[in-house]
């Protein structure tokens, strides 16, 4: 078990776009495993690849109040998506701020499961959100993209703050 350091906002490496995973290896479970357990650590309900700094097309997600199903996601795609719903998101990059985003209600992924199989998955509400929040992550997009000009300068200066208190 390895818990990585997650990036906070308004750190540039959050920005850079993930490469797709070639080959699902060993080494790239190793780091689905670390992926996981940075998750529960935090403890949060969705975590992409570049938030620990690692350039790659993954996401894990657990959105169980019980924190056994967890959901891997290699180089996911949205292939379809329906309706609107507006749900308050918060962030492990973007510590203790919480806004609402609007994303689509259900949405159909396309990935591969970290066994390599490629597989398809429907879905709606918190899960279809969340998928949408981390697959923003792999474009090195943030939630408070979503959000006014004003809000992203309050939420910049808040967290530079926090980490200059931090050192």
């Amino acid at each position: 078990m390895v818990i990585r350091q997650i990036l906070h906002y308004p750190d540039p490496r959050l920005r850079r776009v993930a490469e797709a995973v070639e080959r699902v290896d060993d080494e790239i479970r190793a780091l689905i495993d670390d992926l996981a357990d940075t998750m529960y650590q935090a403890p949060g309900i969705g975590l992409a690849a570049p938030q620990i700094n690692v350039a790659k097309r993954i996401i894990v997600i657990d959105t169980s109040s019980t924190k056994s199903e967890l959901l891997v996601l290699v180089n996911p795609e949205i292939i379809d998506r329906q309706g609107e719903q507006t749900l308050e998101e918060g962030c492990l990059s973007v510590p203790g701020i919480y806004d609402t985003v609007t994303r689509a209600e259900r949405i159909k992924v396309r990935a591969l499961d970290r066994h390599g199989k490629l597989f398809e998955l429907e879905t709606s509400e918190l899960l279809a959100t969340c998928i949408q929040h981390e697959i923003d992550h792999l474009e090195g997009k943030l939630f408070v993209d979503y959000l006014s000009r004003l809000k992203q300068q309050r939420i910049r200066k808040k967290m530079q703050k926090q980490d200059r208190l931090a050192m």
